[in-house]
């Protein structure tokens, strides 16, 4: 056989060879490739104490006997290099992780290791689901902000958002009617013109689970879910999210819900939009001693539900030029983490992953404290307040006559009960 002549070909002058033979051995490890000054270690060193406090966890989840699992560390690492990377598929994953040193290095396998099939990797993501250790590992790294004295124990934002569903339009069909045969399985032909369609008369084929909604008044309503995050105001860090059925009140129901598990009793603040700014809403945040900075809505029939008692104060203002930094996490979550239309179905698997993207946001925020936010504040510099630690005496969550509740259906269903009892 010839051998190719342009690899044998010896140049004398500057000009380098292209030589197509590659080589066999490398000396180089992928802990040499990766800079020292890559973003990622910093991540990698956060995470890797996180998962360090969570291995007892991970102990009581598999069993003694049996195969080798995938670790659910590697795991974990896996997931989170695919929302920071904008990474749309678990397959997509599989292939990066196959050829990227980098990828190898963060998740903690070696060159010659081999990856896991795709199939595989999701099976064993879906029994750290069924643990619900998202939220676990979402009180370390939240315990890690405090402690690094990244986040206020005084102020704080909430918001909601719509995250569209997996599930076409046309998968949207009445609950009680049959439909007749399709001409295209795969694709078949609907015509729903002039069709009134609801919530209360049809649902989702797909993904049942789903509601439709829409943004605002004249925008197109989609099959959604509704993505709810609670940011305090130092640094915009997350710090608790739910996710619901967009059901209308969901944003206001998750508020509630989020604000009644902060710790501590002494008086607490909270910025909201306009939608938040009704009298059961205000009236249930004064009984969880929370005081609601919330957007003003004078068009609303009765009008608003503040007063000057509350606008009057120079800290209202301050709430609401500091609210707008949970747009930005909004903002990275759908682009970034691709949360814009999720790929997942039912509310325990969407909020799962939801979780775990902020995650992926809230590392890569203060894995390096020294830098600033969006409007120049310094981060890692604490402020007057009082300090997360529980005092005797005191209960972990917030105690008030608003008794809220979950309750778990099934593996993949969750129902949300609510029942508000404001004090005579």
């Amino acid at each position: 056989m010839t051998p190719n002549p342009q690899s044998t070909v010896t140049r004398k002058d500057m000009r380098g060879a292209d030589q197509q033979q590659s080589h066999i051995f490398s000396y180089v490890s992928p802990e040499d490739r990766v800079r020292k000054d890559h973003p990622l270690r910093a991540i990698r060193a956060m995470v890797d104490e996180v998962l360090e406090q969570l291995s007892q966890r991970f102990d009581a989840m598999y069993s003694k006997v049996g195969r080798p699992s995938i670790p659910p560390e590697q795991l974990l690492r896996a997931q989170l290099l695919q929302m920071l990377y904008s990474i749309r598929s678990e397959r997509l994953l599989m292939e990066e992780m196959d050829y990227n040193l980098l990828f190898r290095w963060f998740v903690g396998l070696n060159t010659d290791d081999e990856v896991w099939d795709a199939t595989v990797f999701t099976k064993n993501r879906d029994r750290l689901l069924e643990a619900d250790v998202a939220k676990e590992f979402l009180a370390q790294v939240v315990e890690q902000a405090r402690a690094k004295a990244l986040t206020s124990d005084e102020h704080f934002t909430v918001d909601g958002t719509l995250l569209e569903a997996w599930a076409g339009a046309k998968s949207f069909q009445p609950k009680d009617k049959k439909q007749p045969p399709s001409d295209d399985p795969g694709n078949p032909t609907v015509n729903f013109r002039g069709e009134r369609r609801s919530n209360q008369t049809h649902a989702s084929k797909t993904d049942p689970e789903a509601r439709l909604a829409r943004k605002s008044a004249g925008k197109e309503s989609k099959l959604s879910y509704c993505g709810n995050l609670l940011v305090e105001n130092r640094n915009g860090l997350i710090v608790d999210a739910e996710v619901f059925q967009a059901n209308g009140t969901a944003e206001r129901d998750a508020a509630l819900i989020m604000l009644e598990k902060l710790a501590g009793r002494q008086p607490v603040t909270v910025g909201g939009d306009k939608g938040f700014d009704t009298r059961d809403f205000v009236k249930e945040c004064r009984n969880l001693r929370v005081i609601p900075h919330v957007a003003q809505n004078h068009e609303r029939r009765g009008g608003s539900a503040l007063d000057g008692r509350t606008t009057r104060h120079p800290g209202y203002s301050v709430s609401q030029r500091k609210r707008k930094r949970i747009e930005e996490c909004f903002g990275w979550l759908k682009t970034i983490a691709l949360m814009r239309k999720v790929r997942h179905r039912g509310v325990c698997k969407v909020h799962w992953i939801f979780t775990f993207a902020w995650r992926g946001l809230q590392s890569g925020a203060h894995a390096q404290p020294g830098g600033c936010s969006s409007d120049g504040v310094s981060r890692g510099r604490r402020g007057p307040g009082r300090v997360w630690s529980e005092t005797p005496g005191h209960s972990k969550h917030r105690k008030s006559n608003c008794s809220l509740s979950r309750k778990m259906k099934n593996k993949e269903k969750n129902t949300l009960r609510i029942n508000f009892s404001v004090a005579r």
